[in-house]
């Protein structure tokens, strides 16, 4: 399994730092604080944070995992009665989980409200691959392009409101999101110099909070 090591100002930046590298989610990581860090007094003695992250997944025979997990999907959503076609989206960098697009007409059911349902395909495809391989794998399913767009939606949101926590000097929540939207806000802001971001909350009213950072 790969394994990575990361620095930052905090433990959550580190972890994040790292989530934005391998491409995955917080649960299919496993983490190890090797330096919890300090800020120092003004800046003097300060240390960075430091992790070790090890990715919970295979690192090899990608290509017969990816058509597994086309399978699975396409015979799900044969049982569901949706007439959709299944396709491997090819990587666009090193180390991204396996992608899968679904592609027809009236696939909006699939998404449901704030995207729950196709997390919830999503998540169905994931413990069906990773049942039959024994090892947990990382599969991302998207119909139509609806997580890109959605997560460039997210990503100029969590800029503006960014903007708005920096001038108001007032902490900014965002509405609940799932795991996966939640991430995109972490990692949209996660160098950001004036503000810093939290989840808070429990099940599906987990949000995020963005902080004005003290000056």
């Amino acid at each position: 399994m790969k394994e990575l090591e990361v620095s930052g100002r905090t433990v959550d930046e580190a972890v994040r730092k790292a989530l934005e590298q391998l491409g995955v989610g917080e649960d299919e990581i496993e983490v190890v604080v090797l330096k919890k860090g300090r800020s120092g007094l003004l800046g003097v003695g300060a240390e960075e944070a430091k992790v070790r992250v090890r990715l919970l997944r295979p690192q090899s025979e990608k290509v017969d995992i990816a058509n597994l997990a086309k399978d699975v999907l396409t015979n799900l959503l044969k049982y569901m009665g949706i007439k959709a076609e299944v396709s491997i989206v090819p990587p666009t960098s090193g180390d991204l989980p396996i992608s899968l697009d679904i592609d027809g007409e009236d696939l909006g059911v699939l998404i449901g409200r704030r995207g729950q349902t196709l997390s919830s395909l999503q998540y169905l495809v994931r413990l069906i691959v990773s049942e039959k391989l024994k090892i947990w794998v990382a599969i991302n399913v998207d119909i139509a392009g609806y997580k890109k767009r959605r997560y460039e939606s997210l990503r100029n949101l969590a800029l503006r409101l960014a903007e708005q926590a920096k001038r108001s000097r007032r902490a900014v929540t965002l509405e609940p999101m799932p795991a996966d939207e939640r991430r995109i806000i972490h990692l949209t802001l996660a160098d950001h110099p004036d503000v810093t971001t939290q989840s808070m909350g429990e099940g599906e009213e987990r949000k995020v909070v963005i902080f004005p950072r003290k000056r």
